[in-house]
């Protein structure tokens, strides 16, 4: 059955309910931005009511949701035009009016999780608040899956069901995509996005990790990671680890290991700070239910591991990532990763040199702590760690900078 004519419809409307034609002409722009009526989905009609509606459209927010559900009762479309007329829009859109933007959106939120339609963040892919075409594509291509399944019966919003089908729907290939699937679409667009964002020097310098971040970096095959996996396994032990009145490591400890007091201690800083693996517990040190499964899984305590070597410092700022980055694309390529050659990439200004000083120092520890340096240049495991560090932060999800 062909859809319904946006059109032939408003002017059906406009024959007998004329008050409200006007409404539903200014929603319906808004809700298809042109497209036809059959591209909109339960996703996209929340979104408009209960977001774009109160803070982008002017005017009797309210008439305009019920002319809006006429419209679409008009069509055909009884579902989505029970969301104009319920009680959820009516309870956002007064929340909206009554205690300001900030209590509308945390309505919006929790009754747009109810719902079920919302792709959940997934280990392979967690959405961005700002997303480019693909991945549009790609949450809006989910979202539609997880209606129909509910719709049918097949899956109900809470259930964790969920969290497959969106998996599926990422990573199957599809047709309407040459074959290719959605979860590639995605990081190819962010890994673009990455090399061309920061000026020309980066992207001579990243350009050729595109191809390289590509595919997932596996973990090395050599014994890798060993100071850290040491501490992780203490911690596990009944009591942990025993720590001095100063919560430095207990000189049994020492005594016990193949490590240095100072490589030990940057491995707890980076396991107990940048990766969540270890906690103080009083005078003990004990691994946290994270550190256990990474201890598990091999695999993700590389990731893991990998994916500290980028993790903000407390405090740090974003420039300080930045010099990071540029140090590890350096030393992947065997060059060496001086203050120099990182701010003619970065580009600061004099008084930031000691930020870039910093955060090489700060790369540094973490690569000597987790054992992939000597003398200056990366081992083979930190060849990969560095990939796989790299990776991991160009395909992370954008989000909106908080200002307060």
């Amino acid at each position: 059955m062909p859809a319904p004519d946006v059109a032939a419809l408003l002017s059906e409307l406009e024959r007998s309910e004329p008050a409200s034609a006007e409404h539903a002409r200014s929603a319906i722009d808004w809700l298809t931005g042109g497209e036809p009526l059959e591209t909109i989905t339960e996703l996209t009609v929340c979104e408009f009511l209960w977001y774009t509606l109160p803070t982008k459209v002017s005017g009797d927010r309210p008439a305009i949701a019920r002319a809006l559900g006429r419209l679409l009762l008009l069509g055909g479309l009884e579902r989505y035009a029970a969301l104009c007329s319920s009680s959820t829009t009516s309870h956002i859109l007064r929340t909206y009016a009554r205690q300001g933007e900030d209590a509308g959106m945390a309505a919006y939120q929790s009754a747009l999780d109810a719902t079920g339609v919302l792709p959940p963040d997934l280990p392979e892919l967690r959405w961005s608040s700002i997303m480019g075409p693909e991945e549009l594509g790609a949450h809006g291509a989910c979202s539609a899956a997880l209606e129909l399944a509910i719709v049918s019966g097949e899956l109900t919003p809470g259930s964790p069901g969920r969290e497959e089908l969106t998996r599926r729907w990422l990573t199957e290939p599809r047709a309407e995509l040459g074959g290719d699937n959605w979860l590639h679409r995605v990081q190819g667009e962010r890994l673009n996005r990455w090399v061309l964002g920061r000026g020309t020097a980066w992207r001579e310098l990243a350009q050729p990790f595109e191809v390289r971040l590509h595919a997932p970096i596996p973990a090395p095959e050599e014994e890798h990671l060993q100071a850290l996996r040491w501490l992780l396994e203490a911690g596990c032990r009944t009591g942990g680890v025993p720590l001095t009145q100063r919560h430095n490591l207990a000189r049994s400890v020492l005594a016990e290991s193949a490590w240095s007091a100072g490589e030990l201690a940057a491995v707890r800083e980076v396991a107990e700070r940048q990766m969540g693996a270890l906690r103080r517990a009083g005078r003990r040190l004990v691994t946290t239910p994270t550190g256990r499964r990474l201890l598990r899984d091999p695999d993700l305590l590389w990731e893991a591991a990998a994916t500290a070597l980028l993790a903000p410092a407390s405090g740090e700022n974003g420039f300080r990532a930045s010099a990071r980055e540029v140090a590890l694309m350096l030393l992947a390529d065997g060059v060496p990763a001086d203050r120099d050659r990182i701010t003619a990439v970065i580009d600061c200004d004099e008084w930031q040199t000691f930020e870039v000083d910093a955060s090489l120092a700060e790369l540094e520890r973490r690569l000597d702590a987790f054992g992939l340096r000597v003398e200056g240049r990366l081992t083979p495991a930190g060849r990969s760690a560095a990939l796989a560090a790299l990776r991991s932060h160009a395909l992370r999800p954008r989000k909106y900078v908080n200002m307060t």
